[in-house]
This record gives structure tokens, sequence and C-alpha cells, in this order.
């Protein structure tokens, strides 16, 4: 299988089902910063993180291409594949009640910085928020992306205690934004 088509040369790509949409569509937006998502989560694993933690960041990755194929599947061609459930929403839940147990209250905003794995989760989680906004307009035709936006929403939430846990882990002392 070759690798370019030529097909998107002005602008057009196609959906999983062959119907012809312009880059720009709010589809492809869409799947588009998952895969983005999805590549920044990648970049996360690639660097010293605990075990438990890289294989709960791959099964992450999983479920976002998941809603990245469910999003580009117009004609429900995937209908086998499994989709994201309240499970997996619960899941991410634990996962954060877990590491909130080790973590000091937090009563202000965090400046992002001072070690570039908590960086790189910090891109990470604004890249989720990035994908929820680019969901919602997809909503309306399509209610069954709800779960898959509840999933990123928890995410966005998972990945910020994350960035705490990190810099917990590596002894980085947090910079809380006190406005002037």
């Amino acid at each position: 299988m070759k690798i370019y088509t030529r097909g998107g040369d002005k602008g057009i790509t196609s959906l999983l089902g062959g119907t012809r949409v312009p880059k720009d569509d709010h589809r492809i937006e869409a799947y588009g910063t998952l895969d983005e998502l999805i590549s920044w989560i990648g970049l996360l694993r690639d660097n010293e993180i605990n075990t438990p933690t890289s294989d709960i960041l791959l099964q992450i990755q999983d479920k976002l291409m998941r809603l990245a194929s469910a999003i580009s599947d117009e004609k429900d061609q995937l209908n086998t594949l499994k989709e994201i459930t309240e499970e997996d929403v619960l899941i991410l839940e634990n996962e954060i009640g877990l590491m909130e147990k080790e973590l000091p209250r937090l009563d202000s905003f965090i400046l992002p910085g001072g070690n570039t794995l908590a960086s790189y989760c910090h891109i990470s989680r604004c890249v989720c928020r990035r994908a929820e906004r680019r969901i919602i307009p997809l909503l309306k035709d399509a209610d069954d992306l709800d779960i898959g936006l509840k999933y990123l929403n928890r995410l966005s939430d998972f990945l910020f205690v994350l960035c705490r846990k990190i810099a917990s882990d590596f002894d980085v002392k947090e910079i809380f934004w006190k406005p002037e």
C-alpha cells in the first residue's frame, strides 16, 4: 500500500466510508486533534515514568484511537470496534483518586513548568481540552459521542493530576499562580 494517494493535495480527504470532505471539516479537526493527543501521550510514555502509569497511558491511547476511529467512521463500518464505556471513565476517576491521595491539597492554579515530563503532561492536558472542544460540534449529529466527550473531560482531569504526581515524584516545587 502506498502511503500517499495525492487525493489530499487540494485540501480534501476521505472519511472512513468514502465521503470526501475538506481537511478543515469538523470530523477531521476532531480526530486530527485526537491523533495529536495520542502522540503527546506516547511521548509521555517514552520518558522516565513508572510501569503502572505507562500501562494506563497505553490503555488511554487505545481508547483515543477508538474514539478517533468512531469519529471518522461515517457509515458505521467499525460497528464491531469496542467503544468507550462508563467503565473506562470510572477507571480514570479511580486513577485520579489514587494519585490525589499522595498529593497535597490544591487551592490555586499551577503554572506549568519545572520538569520536562510534567510540562509534556501539561501540553497533553491542553491538547485534550482542545479535543473536547473539537468534538462538541459533532454531538448534534452523533449523540453516541457523548461518552467520548465525558471520557475526554475526565482524561484532562487525569492528566492534570498526573502533572502534579510527576512533579511530586521528581521533587519539583509547584509554582502557584498568584495574580499581582
